[in-house]
C-alpha cells in the first residue's frame, strides 16, 4: 500500500496526471515485490524468530566460551565450576535453560571446539551492535578473572575473543581494568578496603583520571551508562535473563559516580 501513495505522491509532484498513473503502477509493483519477500522470510513470525535465534546465539556463544575460557589452562578448576554456577543462578535461568547453558559450558570445554568459527557467528549477528560485544567480552573477563586470577593462557585466549570480535588489545586490557577495579569497589565495604583505595577504584570503574573535569567525569558517566542499560541492551537482541550483569554493571558504575561527587563537594567546602 505504501508503495502506490508514495508512488502516486511523487508522480504527481514530477508529471501531474500521467505521473500520478505512472506512479500509482510503480508503487503497486514495488509493493506486491516487497510482499513476497516478507513472506518468503516468515512474515512477522519470521521477524521474532529472527529475534529468537539471535538470543539462543547469544546464550550458547556465551556459556560455550566461557567453558573455553575456564579450560584454557587445560583443567577446568572447581572454582570455575562454582563461578559458572554461581552465574546461572543469578541470571535466574529456569531449569530448563541452566540445563542448555551447561551443555554448551560443556562443548566449549572440548579441545575440538570451534571457537573461531562460533566466535564469527556471533560477530556477524552482533557486529553492528557494539555494546552487545563488549557486554559479552566482559562476561567472558569475569570467567577469566576467577578468585582475582588470570593466567597467561586465559589472558592469550581473551586476546583471540576480542580480536574475533573487533577489539583491540588496548581496548581488551582496558575493559581488563575496569573489571578489576569494579570487582575491588563493589567489596568497598569490607573493612580491608580504604576509602582511598574506594575512591580510587571509582575512578578507574569510570574509567578517568583523578585529575579530570567535573564536565568529562559526567560525560564518562552517562556513556557507560548509555552502554550498559538493560532496555538498551535488551532492544538490540540481548536475552532478558542475560541482562543482570548489566543491571549489576550499572549500579556500579552509579555508586562510583556518586562516590567520587561526594568527594569532590566535601573538598570544596
Amino acid at each position: 500500500m505504501w508503495g502506490k501513495i508514495l508512488g502516486a505522491l511523487f508522480g504527481l509532484a514530477l508529471l501531474k496526471l500521467p505521473g500520478l498513473l505512472i506512479g500509482v503502477l510503480i508503487g503497486h509493483w514495488f509493493d506486491r515485490a516487497f510482499k513476497q519477500q516478507f513472506e518468503k522470510n516468515g512474515g512477522f513470525t519470521g521477524l521474532f524468530n529472527d529475534n529468537l535465534d539471535e538470543q539462543a546465539l547469544f546464550r550458547y556463544t556465551t556459556f560455550a566460551t566461557m567453558g573455553h575460557v575456564a579450560k584454557a589452562t587445560g583443567v577446568v578448576t572447581s572454582a570455575h565450576i562454582s563461578q559458572a554456577t554461581q552465574f546461572m543462578n543469578q541470571l535466574g535461568l529456569t531449569a530448563a535453560q541452566q540445563k542448555e547453558a551447561q551443555a554448551a559450558f560443556r562443548d566449549g570445554k572440548a579441545v575440538s571446539f570451534p571457537l573461531q568459527a562460533q566466535l564469527n557467528s556471533f560477530y556477524q549477528a552482533y557486529r553492528r551492535r557494539r555494546d552487545v560485544l563488549q557486554l559479552f567480552v566482559e562476561i567472558q573477563i569475569n570467567t577469566a578473572c576467577v578468585n582475582g586470577q588470570m593466567t597467561a593462557e586465559q589472558y592469550a585466549l581473551l586476546q583471540q575473543v576480542a580480536g574475533h570480535l573487533n577489539f583491540s588489545s588496548v581496548q581488551l586490557d582496558a575493559l581488563i581494568l575496569a573489571f578489576q577495579a569494579q570487582s575491588r569497589f563493589a567489596g568497598r565495604n569490607q573493612p580491608a578496603n580504604s576509602t582511598r583505595h574506594s575512591l580510587a577504584d571509582a575512578y578507574k570503574v569510570l574509567d578517568v583520571a583523578e585529575s579530570a573535569s567535573d564536565a568529562v567525569l559526567k560525560k564518562a558517566y552517562r556513556k557507560l551508562m548509555a552502554q550498559h542499560h538493560p532496555d538498551k541492551l535488551m532492544a538490540q537482541g540481548v536475552p532478558a535473563d542475560m541482562l543482570e550483569v548489566a543491571k549489576r554493571r550499572t549500579q556500579d558504575i552509579q555508586a562510583a559516580y556518586e562516590l567520587i561527587k561526594q568527594q569532590r563537594n566535601r573538598s570544596k567546602l
